[in-house]
């Protein structure tokens, strides 16, 4: 493949673009049948937009086409926006991330809700128990994060003492969606619109609630043997804090602009400031709704998984790269992977081991 080094930046030539483009619309096309599920995928490489488009479809029933302007369910690419929400209120000063969970739930079980941090929440190192472990295992109407509030505020114990180890949690993500209410006194679907979605013009762009309409939305659907069945909800998929935005090529585009442009805040300060380092991966770190490489020119990651999606996204700031591929297909990742192996063969051999952090969310 064809590259010129310019001011330190290997910048492909127009006929290695155009390969590039090729090797991944074939990955998209022998991956995706036109009549079934699919996949949207946007590459911006050195601020150029190398790749944007979609396969398959986002209604099975309707027969209506994934496109850039199709709106997928995040499931947990959702906690950066939600870690937004809580960073511009402490940007405010209307709270502190050495809060505790007392000061905003002041009938939490005092032992826990005493130890518990905002920042042990955004970096995944509170040992709060799962909400998902405690429900009731025959639960069939779809919980709220009011209800994973409930179910965790009178719990006496931890998996572990807070700041000491990371365990990823949905529980930490739906606390935090509730603490951005308490504090703003507004809903969080609303705060998330009038303060991330509004500004950065992101009008496809949404935050799931039962029963309100969703423009361009991609329904989700999971395999069955040789099918593919509608899988679009699930007891879990009424929350918002921890997975409940949906959006699109387009609009994830522009926020992935902002997150650049410290638009809204400067987020890699806010890395360097909160990140919690993983034992379990050396070089790996945590911290506002991002997986992470080096604390320096990082290398950014999150992938979202449901009942009937499932999302990769990742950035290079450094570089201007963007890599989002969104599917509403359950259990995709093997497609994502191959998207990423391409780009790591074009250029960006940092992206080889990018998705195992994948593996942390489980």
């Amino acid at each position: 493949m064809t590259k010129f080094l310019v001011a330190g930046f290997f910048l492909f030539s127009m006929s290695a673009v155009a390969q590039l483009r090729e090797r991944l619309d074939s990955a998209m096309r022998s991956t995706t049948k036109i009549t079934l599920p699919g996949a949207a995928l946007l590459i911006i490489d050195n601020g150029k937009t190398i790749y944007k488009n979609g396969y398959g479809l986002a209604n099975k029933e309707t027969k209506v086409p994934i496109t850039p302007e199709t709106n997928f369910r995040m499931a947990s690419v959702s906690k950066q926006f939600t870690a937004m929400g809580i960073l511009l209120l402490e940007k405010e000063g209307k709270l502190s991330l050495d809060d505790p969970l007392t000061k905003f739930f002041s009938d939490f079980n005092h032992h826990v809700g005493q130890q518990v941090q905002i920042r042990h929440l955004l970096t995944h190192s509170s040992g709060i128990l799962d909400y998902e472990s405690v429900m009731n295992l025959n639960q069939r109407k779809q919980l709220a994060d009011a209800d994973v509030l409930m179910l965790l505020k009178n719990r006496d114990s931890l998996y572990f003492e807070p700041g000491t180890q990371f365990r990823y949690s949905n529980s930490a993500y739906c606390l935090l969606a509730l603490i951005v209410e308490r504090v703003s006194g507004h809903s969080f679907a609303s705060f998330i619109r009038q303060r991330i979605f509004q500004p950065l013009n992101m009008t496809q762009s949404t935050v799931y609630e039962a029963g309100k309409p969703i423009s361009n939305r991609a329904m989700g659907y999971r395999k069955k043997a040789d099918a593919f069945i509608f899988s679009d909800q699930s007891v879990t998929s009424a929350t918002k804090g921890d997975g409940g935005i949906y959006t699109s090529l387009n609009d994830y585009q522009k926020w992935n602009d902002a997150l650049r442009n410290n638009t809204l805040l400067d987020l890699m300060g806010v890395l360097v400031r909160i990140g919690k380092a993983i034992p379990q991966t050396p070089g790996s770190y945590y911290g506002a709704g991002w997986f992470y490489r080096q604390p320096i020119n990082p290398v950014l990651f999150h992938s979202g998984s449901t009942c009937g999606f499932n999302n990769y996204v990742v950035t290079i700031p450094s570089k201007q790269f963007l890599m989002a591929y969104f599917s509403n297909k359950a259990d995709n990742k093997a497609n994502a992977a191959a998207i990423v192996k391409i780009l790591a063969d074009a250029g960006h051999p940092e992206l080889g081991t990018i998705l195992t952090l994948d593996d942390l969310t489980q």
